[in-house]
């Protein structure tokens, strides 16, 4: 069973400027990528159920609490599974990968930050197999 991991990058300044890389990360499987801005803080992006799907976050700009779970039971899963997170900043150039039988959740912990998200579906696959789960499971998304 896969679990979720880090895939590490570096940040490279000259006078230049600044060079963010993730050369480790294999883009093979990926079918799409998009980017997600919320429109304030407050805004809490949970919890979407991904049976097949697998999802590659990158922070672009700022600073995203991202929780995960895996899922016990898709049409009803148990209100005490424990939420993993792990917190994604542009000061830190890495990836987190969540595979197949998880749901997720972000929440943006600066204003104007900025998700980059790979998938490993197509947009008419993804719709098909999505589920939502109330936001207000496992996570206090409150007291972020």
């Amino acid at each position: 069973m896969e679990k979720p991991y880090l895939i590490e990058g570096g940040i490279f300044k000259d006078e230049r400027g600044v060079i963010a890389h993730v050369n480790a990360f294999d883009f093979s499987s990926v079918k799409r990528f998009y980017t997600i801005e919320n429109t304030s803080r407050k805004t809490i992006r949970a919890w979407q159920g991904h049976i097949e799907e697998r999802k590659f976050f990158y922070a672009i700009k700022g600073k995203f609490y991202i929780a995960y779970v895996k899922i016990d039971n898709w049409e009803n899963p148990s209100k005490d599974l424990k939420a993993e997170c792990k917190i994604l900043s542009d000061l830190k150039s890495e990836i987190l990968y969540i595979p197949a039988g998880y749901a997720n959740g972000i929440k943006a912990l600066e204003e104007n930050s900025k998700l980059l998200v790979f998938s490993t579906l197509s947009i008419e696959e993804a719709v098909k197999e999505k589920i939502r789960y109330d936001k207000n499971l496992w996570v206090n998304w409150e007291t972020l």
